[in-house]
């Protein structure tokens, strides 16, 4: 596929406390999660807003309720538990059954609610419903679809029908379910050279995210692939958080390889796919709002300039499978 002219696309995996749940349980990023709620939230949606930025937030299901509770002593029976080999205990055994207000890194219904009223409309997609990871064995397509369930189920109950979709940990599975339940994109991993599963080849991928930023090496621009009936939107960089060793890297290098996809993306008439948690900002999160800042005065300087187009995955796939966005051929 080819584009007409250039595009941003910024992408959000919004979870809260879940995604670490499985690896780490829900002390470590307790702390992170609450101020993703009170300092983040709220900041990263205005900041969207002034620069009218319409962002697919692709929300955790769990995190659509205000609140939910056992059925006959078990949590969650709708969801078929995966079998990841590195999960001990019950895969629901942090769920607290308890409500927004008394358990709010679990549950942020009235988040969603805040992006569905915002001012620059903003798409909602889904991040599985509990961030099952889809494309590992331990994740059948049985507990893949009653995942998919569950979230259209949840964002049904507000109102949205999601149609854009991001793996937990980026990891690809299980899209023929996608499909049958009306999703018509996702977005696929990074297409870099260090790419790869886990293990040895785990550390050489986050070794080579880290090299990547500490350099500033220019992110991969990217354009829709048709996949088994669904329009891929591979990521081209996600902005590091400023916790671990990645606090060592200034916070300019990030912006630096975001502003080299940008330049490149209009240039080339490709995709410079931006995404993160919005967790990714509860660390120094002035700096890295700043740095987004930094980034979103060249995306809309070139927009003014026609030279890039601002969009949502949902409707770059739509522009794609109607045929709207493509060059003409000849």
């Amino acid at each position: 596929m080819s584009l007409r002219r250039g595009a941003f696309v910024l992408s959000l995996d919004f979870e809260l406390i879940w995604g670490t749940l499985d690896l780490r349980g829900p002390g470590p990023f307790r702390r992170a999660c609450e101020r993703e709620r009170s300092e983040v939230f709220g900041a990263l949606l205005t900041l969207l807003e002034q620069f009218e930025i319409p962002a697919t937030w692709c929300v955790l299901g769990h995190v659509m309720l205000d609140s939910c509770v056992p059925v006959n002593g078990r949590k969650h029976p709708e969801i078929i538990r995966p079998t990841h080999a590195w999960q001990q205990c019950d895969w629901f055994a942090h769920d607290p059954c308890s409500d927004e207000g008394r358990a709010p890194v679990f549950y942020g219904r009235s988040l969603v609610e805040r992006l569905l009223e915002a001012r620059v409309a903003q798409e909602i997609g889904c991040h599985s419903f509990s961030h099952v990871v889809f494309g590992d064995p331990g994740c059948s397509r049985e507990t893949a679809a009653s995942e998919v369930r569950a979230c259209v189920r949840a964002a049904g109950e507000l109102g949205i029908t999601p149609r854009s979709f991001a793996f937990p940990r980026n990891r690809v599975g299980h899209l023929d379910v996608l499909r049958e339940h009306g999703f018509t994109c996702f977005r696929g991993p990074e297409p870099t050279w260090h790419m790869g599963g886990g293990g040895a080849a785990g550390r050489l991928r986050r070794a080579g995210h880290l090299a990547d930023v500490v350099v500033a090496r220019r992110p991969p621009v990217v354009l829709p692939e048709r996949t088994q009936g669904l329009i891929n939107i591979p990521g081209s960089m996600i902005y590091f958080p400023m916790h671990g060793a990645r606090r060592h890297i200034p916070i300019s290098r990030r912006v630096r390889r975001a502003l080299k996809g940008v330049e490149c993306a209009a240039r080339k008439q490709r995709i410079m796919h931006l995404w993160f948690h919005p967790t990714n900002l509860a660390d120094e999160t002035d700096a890295m709002l700043g740095g987004l800042r930094t980034v979103f005065v060249e995306v809309a300087r070139r927009r003014e300039r026609a030279e890039l187009d601002v969009l949502p995955m949902g409707e770059l796939a739509a522009r794609e499978t109607t045929g709207e966005g493509s060059q003409p051929a000849g």
